[in-house]
């Protein structure tokens, strides 16, 4: 697999990019019943839907982020096609966060870490979302791993479901589960900063819980936050950007998903041409990004 074009420090990275595009993240999540017939049917209509998706936002948002399981669904060939997929993003300069919430220990917790972000990986992500909840020994094989490519890790702090709340934040000793979940992991994120002041590891930290956010932000002044909940799971932009942090670039760290209202605009669903489809894409990243309050629609 390449290097990013990019190079350097993931933290750094992703910084610029957010600089350089806003906070928009498009979300790769493909609902065979939703592709619009222009691209054909079947796994090569999910793969080409996917390559035109990133060459419509490739230079407009900072990132793209594959929801894994919306390919591994349809075996390994769904998968492989995810596999050329990150591999375009990245060639096109987009950060790419892969959704697969892995948690588990000790070896096999490293066999998860090598497949995506070791110097053999099948797929070369930039970061990948984990699940930290058996422990901070879970956390290790991904942090060594990403370490030695300059990658990311993003840890599930806060999500954006409905039943977080039963449990992220549950009382522990006087502070919710997802408090105490920061504390263990500041250090890490501490010792990850780079040049930007923005760490390698990020929080995930839905806009569905912004006073969450706010407190999260005080315990991981650090961390860049991914912000899933925006959009059609019912956040505004102002819940979304609760974690972000004036910066001399503008609002920074934070990065927010929105899926289904980028890839599934009603336009596009009426959309004749492949030049048709391609305007409504960009008009749904533009409604969004003015959204977020970076550009003018």
């Amino acid at each position: 697999m390449s290097p990013h074009p990019l190079g350097g420090h993931f933290g750094d990275r992703l910084a610029d990019a957010i600089a350089a595009h806003g906070p928009l993240c498009v979300g790769l999540d493909p609902y065979p019943d939703r592709i619009p017939v222009l691209f054909g049917e079947g796994l090569d209509a999910i793969e080409r839907f996917g390559e035109a998706v990133i060459d419509a936002v490739a230079g407009e948002v900072a990132a793209l982020k594959p929801q894994i399981a919306l390919f591994e669904r349809f075996g390994p060939e769904a998968l492989a096609a995810l596999a050329r997929l990150t591999e375009r993003a990245r060639d096109a300069g987009l950060i790419v966060i892969l959704d697969a919430k892995r948690g588990d220990i000790g070896a096999t917790a490293a066999g998860y870490a090598e497949a995506y972000l070791g110097p053999a990986a099948w797929l070369c992500a930039d970061a990948v979302t984990v699940n930290p909840y058996m422990g901070m020994d879970t956390l290790e094989p991904w942090l060594l791993n990403a370490d030695t490519a300059g990658k990311g890790v993003v840890v599930l702090v806060r999500t954006s479901n409905p039943g977080a709340a039963a449990l992220q934040n549950a009382d522990m000793s006087g502070a919710p589960a997802h408090i105490r979940l920061c504390q263990a992991l500041r250090p890490f994120v501490e010792a990850r900063r780079g040049a930007s002041g923005w760490s390698s590891v990020m929080a995930v930290v839905g806009a569905t819980a912004p006073d969450e956010a706010r407190a999260i932000r005080d315990a991981l002044p650090s961390a860049p936050f991914l912000v899933p909940g925006y959009g059609a799971q019912g956040a505004g932009a102002a819940d979304a950007l609760a974690g972000a942090v004036a910066g001399p670039r503008g609002l920074e760290g934070v990065l927010v998903n929105a899926s289904r209202g980028v890839l599934y605009p009603p336009l596009a669903d009426t959309a004749g041409t492949d030049a048709q489809w391609r305007d409504a894409i960009q008009q749904a990243v533009a409604s969004a990004k003015a959204d977020l309050a970076l550009t003018d629609a």
